[in-house]
């Protein structure tokens, strides 16, 4: 017992096991492994490091927009003139990345909660029994009274009146002068892995600079100064489509950078893209076109509650910040090499495959390959005791090399083959 159990122990530590390798000089198989070998390495090179950039670690940003939009503009409705600034036409007012410009709208003045009947050719009625008294309808303003006009032929309302009337949108629109209005964009990315922070107003831009310029993406690609109209125009639309019913416009600032390279060299890029609709296709048969939402403003009048309401129809400008910092780490520049040797094997297996099974003499292959042992023959051998059983081994091995048989024994471990 205690025998066996230091041969086990003697064989564990002192000995050594290596796979058996057979080189095979075989065109085909030879073509097709290195062909193998070269697709995984062009993999390898090409898209894992090259294209994918496997040997650097990535981060997003953390990001801060500030927005301020600045012009002036004038509207003349029924002789009455009025300057707009931007505490006028901006929405929400605070510089926030989501904003809305107002280029249209629809006023309507001197509101006053009580009844009055609903407009032309809406909620019709030829009776009282057509308005159900006390109802509500998501598409009347106000509360049914149950009472039908005879003058238009509608129902009655509860509601404040005179009712809005936005059947006819002004064409054009009434604030055109928004398109030469200006947007000024104040951005700021930190990548808090690699501990860097970039901000839009790059080296290039100075004070004396960014008083000057404007956006232009060949002449000034870097300016944070943008003209509305520039805007819609870059993002496939005309001004003056958009201005009439509103729309959604996003602003994307990219910053992709390589933190392998000067810091300075990651500045940002700026794309347009329209939020809502295609300018290439009219919106006319549409469900819903455009952008507008509505305002009131309520005051006192004549000891009654009183308010001017106004829909605006408006563009939406989106800032949208998407970043991505790449650096190089040893870590997944080992994991990718790593991956990528053992992508490797593939050659091995693939050539086995048409090694031991394809080609014609497939059976002479498996022969060289594999070494089957603990035949009923060689069980008998080992009867006679270890000296015996190896003298006459090397005895059939001395007579099967002067037969030149197939023998995965021979001491050279090449064999030359050809098709």
């Amino acid at each position: 017992m205690k025998s066996c159990a230091a041969n086990a122990l003697s064989d564990f530590f002192f000995e050594y096991e290596t796979p058996r390798q057979v080189l095979v000089r075989n065109k085909r198989v030879g073509v097709v492994c290195r062909l193998i070998q070269l697709g995984v390495l062009a993999y390898i090179i090409g898209w894992v490091f090259i294209y994918e950039k496997g040997y650097q670690i990535t981060e997003t940003a953390v990001s801060s927009v500030f927005t301020k939009v600045k012009g002036v503009g004038s509207t003349n409705i029924s002789g009455v003139e009025r300057v707009w600034d931007p505490s006028d036409y901006v929405f929400p007012p605070q510089g926030d990345s989501s904003f809305v410009v107002m280029t249209n709208y629809i006023l309507t003045e001197n509101q006053t909660m009580g009844k009055c009947p609903e407009l032309p050719g809406r909620y019709i009625c030829k009776s009282d029994t057509d308005c159900k008294g006390g109802s509500y309808n998501r598409t009347v303003d106000g509360k049914l009274t149950g009472v039908c006009v005879k003058e238009t032929k509608t129902c009655e309302l509860l509601a404040w009146c005179p009712l809005e009337d936005d059947r006819n949108i002004p064409n054009p629109p009434l604030l055109m002068s928004a398109e030469n209005f200006t947007l000024f964009i104040k951005n700021s990315v930190t990548f808090p892995l690699f501990g860097i922070t970039r901000s839009n107003l790059v080296e290039e831009i100075d004070g004396k600079t960014i008083k000057n310029c404007l956006f232009d993406p060949d002449k000034s690609p870097l300016c944070p100064i943008f003209k509305l109209g520039d805007i819609v125009k870059l993002s496939g639309f005309t001004f003056e489509t958009m201005a009439k019913q509103g729309g959604a416009i996003g602003l994307v600032i990219d910053w992709t950078c390589n933190f392998d390279y000067d810091v300075k060299k990651c500045k940002p890029k700026y794309e347009f893209h329209g939020l809502y609709g295609n300018p290439r296709v009219k919106d006319t048969s549409k469900a819903s076109v455009g952008y507008n939402f509505r305002y009131a403003k309520y005051y006192m009048g004549d000891k009654m509650e009183k308010r001017t309401l106004m829909k605006v129809f408006g563009i939406r400008f989106d800032i949208i910040v998407q970043s991505l910092g790449r650096k190089f780490d040893i870590i997944p520049t080992l994991t990718a090499i790593g991956s990528g040797v053992g992508i490797f094997g593939v050659a091995t297996v693939v050539c086995d495959l048409v090694l031991l099974y394809v080609l014609p003499r497939r059976d002479f292959y498996k022969n060289m390959k594999f070494k089957y042992t603990d035949t009923a023959a060689q069980q008998e051998l080992r009867g006679l005791g270890s000296s015996v059983y190896y003298t006459l081994e090397a005895n059939a091995r001395q007579v099967r090399r002067k037969d030149k048989t197939n023998d995965p024994d021979l001491d050279t471990g090449s064999i030359k083959t050809s098709e």
